[in-house]
């Protein structure tokens, strides 16, 4: 009898699918790593990876800085390691000394990539909870989205925190189905894993929490199941944050004072849930913002009328409670955004197919009903991916803070004194480099009298002013402020944006010496 031919599984759709994910994932996020190292690096990345070098070179585990819990100081340490041990074997330098900390970053953002991409699989792992085709749109929505695309290019906890996170998620579902307290503990483990990254995360803490109550049978008792939830939280969190009790003092100081921080009211005109309603807006677009305000709806629905009420309702508080706490704070960014993205995912692909299944229930034709899951696949990914896509292709290109950079280097002699307009372009130390939110905001002679040669301006700061028609007209004391420097220097380089050099405008003004009383 002829045998009938099989499919390897290796060429498994569901399993060539995630493959696919995985690969724009990495090919989304190893993009452009370099971009803007060493003279434009993102906002907070030096108080991760200086940190980090410092500890390398010093054995100093210490922190000193408890903005951030250190599991991804230490992290980024042992990656710094590495780097110097291949620098060194490359005959890059001879000692510690002679590494520069700009050396590091790239690796050092390879590390973000590489976690960004596996929270990939991670969500497709929660995802399968709740069913395949689920897992796999799932999957491959959060690959694509734009602002874990984004933040997975910097050295700083966001990303990290959200693999954490996730892992949390998989472990609390893996501990309901076995309903066991050891397999509690990994997931109280896990979640003070995300705290150790950084302190928001000890809200996944809220989820093997929530998975405990849910689960029907626990052995040997759901009161010991809690208790290890949370004395393996509190364990992992101090493994690798140790510095917390060991420099009790300063970690409290300095958490009182980031407290108060975050706490402080803010200037900003509209509420904060709104502006970060608006970045996911951003993200999505209207269609996929659409698909997941369904997917909330259907994971409602499913706490109340089940089945299953234990898994959506992991899926859709968490995620609540959490927008809820960050909207609370005075200090926003994009970026803290980063943990729900996952858990969107899941609910909006839990939409989709929902939605293609009553299209199928309903008897609708094949052909129509493939167009409409093509149509709602593509609307759920599309817009999210050519963001993703638009993004890393500007950030590949040479950028006006380069070419001013570059220029700088070149011309420019150690030891110069400059102020800058924005952090928009970094120098190395061996510069005398000061930073104004605005040059407009002291004379010239101010700038004269502390020692500076040079000043940068940045059309990030004085577009408004001065590259509006109407800019005199409407700000004249702005208008007149920035007139009154530039018309006492002299411009010696000016670098625009264009297509192909993307940026702000910057210009380089030399202050030109008095030389009569």
């Amino acid at each position: 009898m002829e045998s009938r031919w099989r499919m390897p599984a290796i060429f498994n759709p569901r399993r060539c699918g995630l493959a696919l994910a995985l690969i724009a994932a990495a090919l989304l996020r190893f993009w452009a790593l370099a971009q803007g190292v060493p003279f434009s690096v993102q906002v907070d990345e030096p108080e991760v990876l200086l940190r980090a070098v410092r500890m390398m070179k010093t054995s100093d585990f210490n922190p000193h800085f408890f903005d951030y819990p250190t599991l991804y100081m230490y992290l980024q340490a042992m990656v710094a390691l590495a780097r110097f041990l291949v620098g060194a074997m490359q005959g890059q330098w001879a000692a510690l000394s002679q590494a520069p900390p700009e050396a590091f970053y790239v690796w050092g953002r390879a590390v973000t990539a590489a976690m960004g991409t596996a929270t990939v699989w991670v969500v497709y792992r929660a995802g399968m909870r709740f069913g395949g085709r689920k897992a796999l749109l799932a999957a491959g929505m959060f690959a694509v989205m734009p602002l874990h695309v984004r933040e997975s290019h910097f050295v700083l906890t966001d990303v990290p925190m959200t693999f954490f996170v996730m892992l949390t998620l998989v472990l609390s579902l893996r501990a309901r189905e076995r309903g066991t307290a050891g397999a509690f503990a990994l997931a109280g483990a896990a979640a003070g894993l995300a705290a150790g990254t950084k302190y928001t995360g000890m809200l996944a803490l809220l989820l093997p929490l929530i998975a405990c109550l849910v689960t029907p049978a626990i052995r040997p008792s759901r009161l010991v199941a809690l208790f290890w939830i949370i004395t393996a939280m509190v364990l992992a969190f101090l493994i690798v944050a140790p510095y917390t009790v060991l420099d009790l003092p300063t970690f409290l100081n300095q958490f009182a004072r980031l407290s108060g921080e975050y706490r402080t009211p803010t200037s900003v005109g509209e509420p904060i849930w709104l502006i970060y309603l608006k970045h996911l807006r951003n993200a999505l677009r209207w269609p996929g913002s659409l698909i997941v305000i369904a997917g909330f709806l259907l994971g409602a629905y499913r706490i109340i009328r089940g089945p299953d009420r234990g898994l959506w309702l992991l899926l859709t508080i968490f995620p609540i409670v959490y927008f809820r706490f960050i909207s609370n704070q005075s200090i926003f960014y994009g970026r803290y955004l980063l943990p729900l993205l996952p858990f969107l995912s899941i609910l909006g692909a839990a939409a989709v197919v929902t939605i293609v299944d009553l299209v199928r229930s309903a008897g609708v034709p094949r052909i129509a009903r493939n167009a409409i899951t093509i149509a709602l696949a593509l609307i759920t990914i599309g817009p999210p991916a050519y963001t993703s896509i638009a993004f890393n292709a500007s950030a590949a290109k040479v950028w006006t803070t380069e070419l001013a950079y570059n220029w700088i280097i070149k011309e420019l002699p150690p030891g110069t004194t400059i102020t800058f307009e924005t952090r928009q372009v970094l120098l190395p130390l061996t510069y005398k480099a000061t930073y104004m939110p605005q040059l407009r905001m002291h004379p010239l002679e101010y700038y004269v009298e502390h020692g500076a040669e040079y000043l940068v301006a940045s059309s990030a700061a004085y577009g408004p002013y001065l590259d509006t028609a109407l800019g005199a007209t409407q700000y004249p004391v702005e208008y007149g402020d920035y007139m009154a420097i530039f018309n006492r220097v002299q411009e010696v380089a000016r670098f625009n944006a264009s297509p192909e050099h993307p940026g702000p405008d910057l210009r380089i003004f030399r202050i030109v010496p008095r030389t009569g009383p």
